[in-house]
């Protein structure tokens, strides 16, 4: 996209994209650019998949998936970022063939990997798991570990980590 928005790298047996999904909480032009936009990496991201087999997609989705995904999910019901239809296009994507491996590892952790810079949230850990590390559904036997290292503190966002076999 004319934003920058991933990059790729190809190897023997895999690919490897990082992505910055679009933010749309500067309103509704953002969201609806947002909504296009992941319709459109979805088609790619599935084109390369079938492509290279193995594909590996980390980075920031600027959408929390599930309840466990955020600290007060009825509060932010209707905030971008964790709006039905978003989170419905995770749940699409997720059942398309690709793992949220921190998830698939880490089934009841309810940990955050992005903390808004006001009112303390980060040390009262309120924050958000919008970044991932997701892998074709054939790479799940390779998985050994996923993490969120929320004690590196370099952004309002923490580095997430995948160990694959």
């Amino acid at each position: 996209d004319h934003e920058g928005r991933v990059i790729r790298a190809d190897y023997d047996s895999f690919s490897i994209m990082n992505v910055y999904m679009p933010s749309g909480t500067s309103g509704e032009v953002r969201q609806d650019f947002k909504m296009k936009w992941l319709e459109e990496f979805y088609d790619y991201a599935h084109q390369i998949a079938a492509e290279k087999t193995h594909l590996i997609i980390g980075g920031d989705f600027n959408i929390a998936h599930q309840e466990i995904d955020i600290h007060n999910p009825a509060g932010n019901k209707n905030n971008s970022g964790f709006l039905p239809e978003e989170r419905a296009w995770v749940t699409k994507f997720l059942d398309s063939g690709f793992i949220d491996t921190f998830r698939y590892l880490n089934p009841d952790d309810q940990r955050y990997s992005w903390w808004t810079y006001r009112f303390n949230a980060r040390k009262n850990n309120k924050g958000w798991r919008i970044d991932y590390l997701m892998v074709t559904r054939n790479m799940a036997g390779r998985l050994k570990r996923a993490d969120l290292l929320n004690d590196v503190v370099h952004s309002d966002h923490c580095p997430v980590l995948l160990e694959i076999d």
